[in-house]
């Protein structure tokens, strides 16, 4: 990260305040906005959903719907008055003054041309350039952002390459007309960790390389520790805070700053250790904002005074914070800190003393025996191959995972994209039917056909999936997707059913009027509850969470990591949590495992995976999550390449092609050994025994940022 930028404002936003017409009135969705960025500066956006950062950007890029518009304020790039040019003008602006970089590069790119032919007519339209030159620049910019092979990138079409490299596409796309101002919104969101630390290097390198400003949007504290250079926090369309990133994560003086911190599982940290403060409520509705400070339903500091609106009071050089009392949380005389959580119902105990409930059934029978499990499925065969009547291809998704759960228990399954995590998911589940090997649940084989399986076992299995609107049947109520599981899996009456789906809505902090609501009248967490409530009805024995926080904010993400935590303690339930993200992971688990193409690398103890030895995919992986705390050491490990085929798993160490401990031929032609550190029971599947691991590794990462407790 580099030192703020110096001279005049390349971008400076005046007093913007943005607002949609609906029902007949003006509801203002960002308000009053001022804040600028100098050249060879990164400026990070953050917020929740809602928070209005699309709205900013989507303002400052003259690209609002037909029934939003600026009310007032001022936007100026590079001397020119955006809300002043005409839309033809604002062409010119954005192909040479400034560019975007979008969440989903999918969306962004032509499927029905080239990659480099995109490139070439950007090219081509912006800098005049004929076709061979604009070609030319195509192959070089894509080898400046990193891409193997330039010339079959140039020539393959968008759906035939991985999502990082769509990506570093779109940043070569961005880059070519040599902008000023760089837009990037997200751009590594649904990106595996490995492929974002890459990415996000990349964005860091050509922004100072080039003395280009950018503005970051993101709700990724991490990553904005990591990149950003000045920090915005953005609430109910307001600029609450502004400062140095270091000052932000060191000293919030916002309590709304302070509540997005606290909500942040860093890694290493375990909810032995910690609780995670997630910020009380949500976020306003437009139209239903406060008048005076728009933060005071949820501010643990309010008061009287808070019914004016404060100003933005400038504590120091570089610092603006919108709070009353801020002189008050500098100098430490109360905490603007969100309550601890307590565990649901009555009972007023810290969460994280919970967490250390379920070793006293370490001597108990596992909940979920996995035993040399391999699902497999048939390849397609690709038009022309030859012979037909030859067998396709057999893709192999799991191979040879053995694993259990204690009750009680949580075991986290990470690795990127591609590694299997959704598939031995799935084959545990029944949805997946082409296993072999053994699975026992609750010391009974469990059949891997889901309609062989008996009403009792479909009741002690059950899944929190990724996205709950697509769980949760759209036509039916609240109340009658939790009276379900009651009545078909319990044998409840309705009567029993409808008081049981009120006690559940409790469970999970939702008021019982919920029951009569649809889906699509909640909100992405509210829903996301729901789905948790519904997976505990039929209190089972094992539930299983697939990236059940990944798309959340961070807020609400914290508030269903607690939950989890206190129905999993008051229901010692064992939890098969799949993420791809470590530092959530390892609050949340008491043991981790790390999958790589469809092979256990790595199994430990929470507290032992952060430590060496690593196996050396676990030690990139570690080495990729962006840690939420300015200044913290952290070791570079880049892995090369995408993750091989399914289709094509390469031999020996599956991981090879990529290790950046790569021994040789016995690597390429040999099987690794399971490896047990007898201290621990820390087991790694490498060929380096784990003493030359522990001699030639250092810890992966150091935390500077104290303790969040």
């Amino acid at each position: 990260m580099s030192s703020a930028g110096s001279g005049r404002p390349l971008l400076e936003i005046a007093g913007l305040t943005v607002a949609y017409r609906q029902a007949g009135r003006w509801l203002e969705a960002v308000r009053e906005a001022t804040f600028s960025i100098r050249a060879g500066e990164t400026y990070g956006l953050v917020g929740e959903s809602g928070s209005g950062k699309s709205t900013l950007v989507l303002a400052l890029m003259r690209y609002l719907s037909q029934n939003g518009a600026v009310r007032a304020g001022r936007i100026t790039l590079a001397d020119h008055d955006l809300l002043a040019l005409s839309e033809a003008q604002m062409r010119q602006v954005w192909g040479r003054l400034a560019t975007f970089v979008p969440q989903n590069p999918q969306s962004s790119l032509n499927p029905s041309l080239r990659i480099g032919e995109q490139i070439a007519e950007t090219l081509r339209h912006h800098q005049g350039l004929s076709r061979a030159a604009a070609w030319q620049r195509a192959l070089e910019l894509l080898d400046r952002v990193r891409l193997a092979d330039p010339p079959r990138v140039a020539g393959s079409y968008p759906h035939q390459l991985s999502g990082g490299m769509q990506q570093r596409v779109m940043i070569a796309m961005a880059l070519s007309t040599e902008p000023r101002l760089l837009i990037l919104d997200e751009p590594t969101t649904s990106l595996d960790v490995t492929t974002q630390a890459v990415i996000l290097d990349l964005v860091r390198e050509l922004i100072h390389g080039q003395q280009t400003a950018a503005l970051y949007v993101t709700h990724n504290l991490g990553v904005v520790a990591l990149v950003c250079d000045q920090v915005g926090v953005l609430y109910a369309g307001e600029l609450v805070e502004e400062a140095a990133t270091r000052d932000l994560f060191h000293r919030p003086l916002h309590p709304y700053t302070q509540g997005l911190l606290d909500s942040v599982p860093r890694l290493g940290e375990t909810k032995g250790q910690v609780q995670l403060r997630a910020i009380q409520g949500q976020i306003p509705a437009l139209g239903e904002r406060p008048t005076g400070c728009v933060f005071v339903p949820r501010c643990p500091l309010a008061i009287d005074i808070c019914a004016e609106r404060p100003p933005l009071y400038a504590p120091g050089e570089g610092r603006r914070t919108r709070c009353h009392r801020w002189h008050e949380v500098q100098a430490g005389l109360v905490s603007a800190r969100q309550p601890a959580p307590a565990l649901a119902g009555s009972r007023a105990q810290p969460a994280a003393a919970s967490a250390a409930r379920p070793t006293a059934l370490a001597g108990a029978a596992p909940t979920l025996d996995v035993d040399h499990v391999e699902t497999r499925f048939p390849g397609r065969r690709s038009p022309g191959e030859w012979p037909r009547r030859a067998a396709p291809r057999q893709l192999r998704a799991v191979a040879d995972v053995s694993l259990s759960i204690l009750p009680g228990q949580t075991l986290g399954l990470v690795g990127e994209s591609g590694s299997g995590k959704t598939t031995l998911a799935r084959t545990i589940m029944g949805l997946v039917s082409s296993a072999r090997g053994r699975i026992d649940l609750l010391g009974a084989p469990l059949p891997t056909e889901l309609s062989r399986r008996k009403l009792e076992t479909l009741r002690q299995l059950q899944m929190v999936f990724q996205d709950p609107e697509e769980a949760l049947n759209p036509n039916l109520t609240i109340g009658a997707s939790l009276r379900e599981p009651l009545m078909t899996l319990l044998g409840q009456s309705p009567r029993q059913a409808s008081a049981a789906a009120g006690r559940l809505l409790e469970a999970v902090r939702l008021p019982a009027s919920y029951a009569e609501r649809r889906p699509n009248q909640l909100s992405g967490g509210e829903l996301q509850r729901v789905a948790i409530a519904r997976a505990f009805a039929s209190n089972p024995a094992l539930l299983i969470g697939d990236e059940p926080v990944s798309s959340l904010d961070v807020s609400v993400q914290a508030s269903i990591l607690n939950l989890l935590n206190e129905l999993q303690a008051e229901h010692h339930t064992s939890l098969l949590f799949i993420s791809h993200d470590l530092a959530v992971v390892g609050y949340l688990a008491d043991t981790v495992a790390v999958i790589y193409l469809g092979q256990l690398m790595e199994v430990a103890a929470t507290a032992d995976i952060f430590a060496p030895p690593y196996h050396p995919y676990a030690e990139a992986l570690l080495s990729a999550v962006p840690l939420a705390a300015p200044g913290a050491a952290q070791r570079s490990i880049r892995l090369e390449g995408d993750i091989p085929s399914p289709l094509a798993v390469p031999s020996g160490c599956p991981f090879h092609t990529r290790c950046p401990r790569f021994l040789g031929d016995v690597c390429v032609q040999q099987t690794p050994p399971w490896r047990l550190q007898a201290e621990t029971g820390k087991r790694i599947f490498c060929h380096i025994p784990l003493d030359e691991l522990a001699r030639s590794q250092a810890r992966a990462f150091t935390l500077e940022h104290p303790s969040h407790g």
